[in-house]
């Protein structure tokens, strides 16, 4: 279960990516602004937000089986259908809307899905190897994207991310499954004698979604993660991850060397989340949590 999770995060990581490889060739071959091609990313990250609640509604309503396989299918329509784009527009579709709303769908999503029903012992541990199938789609999948579209195109490039991502859904239908006992086994270090299946979610998974945000927005500790996770967003994502290759091309550096760099971020942020995991099976997450935020915010002052 925890093994396919990770490809299938691994599979939807590779396009978040990607887009930053991509403003290049793009630009090269329409003349499209930079503004244009961030406002397609900034849809795609506001999604992946705001569609994350609901995904795991509907994972309770309808199975994880079909939601990550739809969410695959999103990603790999949205690289796929980049291809035969002729107007600006259509990059608000394809990056933006079906990309943003398939990753959205998985991500932390199903990392906590997985870690909580799959797992008594081990929760941190596997949370962080799972959140680390998206640093491990950085990491493989942008260097030779990178390549692909500086030295052949960015239309191969874009189809390579595609075939990623239609590649784990079989995989998805033969091994995933909600619950444990689907399988006949119990959680991973559940105690038999004491151990009681949880019950089953019936109802509008719509409703669900609203209520458990209702029930977040009341509570502090909701309102520091969300600000916390936002500028860890706009940091990562918004500044280096997407803008981080075009500077860099601006600046005299090739494409693949810059994507280089950005999969070395993405080594020590595989080692990170997992080490990450593991700590916080052992210690205070909020000590944790304070500590990555003091290197975050000291490596910005001092990245000029």
């Amino acid at each position: 279960m925890a093994a396919v999770a990770f490809l299938a995060l691994f599979g939807a990581a590779g396009f978040r990516a990607a887009p930053g490889a991509l403003m290049v060739p793009l630009h090269d071959e329409f003349g499209w602004s930079m503004s244009i091609m961030s406002l397609a990313v900034s849809l795609n990250l506001i999604l992946f937000g705001l569609v994350a609640p609901f995904a795991a509604a509907l994972m309770d309503r309808f199975g994880m089986r079909r939601v990550i396989s739809s969410a695959l299918l999103l990603v790999a329509l949205g690289a796929g259908g980049s291809v035969v784009m002729t107007a600006s527009w259509q990059l608000l579709v394809f990056w933006g809307l079906l990309i943003g709303a398939g990753t959205g769908s998985m991500a932390l999503v199903l990392a906590a899905t997985i870690a909580n029903r799959w797992f008594v012992e081990r929760r941190g541990l596997v949370m962080g190897v799972l959140t680390a199938g998206s640093a491990t789609g950085q990491l493989v999948i942008l260097p030779p994207v990178a390549a692909l579209a500086e030295n052949v195109g960015w239309r191969p490039a874009a189809l390579v991310i595609g075939g990623a991502a239609l590649v784990v859904i079989p995989l998805v239908g033969l091994v995933i499954r909600d619950h444990p006992q689907d399988c006949g086994v119990l959680p991973y270090g559940a105690d038999p004698q004491t151990y009681t299946p949880p019950t089953f979610t019936v109802g509008s998974a719509l409703g669900r979604a609203l209520e458990g945000l209702g029930y977040a927005v009341r509570h502090r500790a909701f309102w520091a993660l969300a600000v916390a996770f936002a500028v860890c967003g706009a940091t990562t994502n918004g500044l280096v991850g997407i803008h981080f290759i075009p500077s860099a091309h601006d600046h005299g550096m090739p494409a693949t060397t810059a994507a280089g760099l950005l999969a070395a971020v993405g080594v020590f942020d595989i080692f990170g989340t997992i080490a990450s995991g593991w700590l916080t099976d052992k210690f205070d997450p909020r000590k944790l949590l304070a500590a990555y935020y003091t290197f975050r915010g000291v490596s910005l002052v001092l990245l000029p």
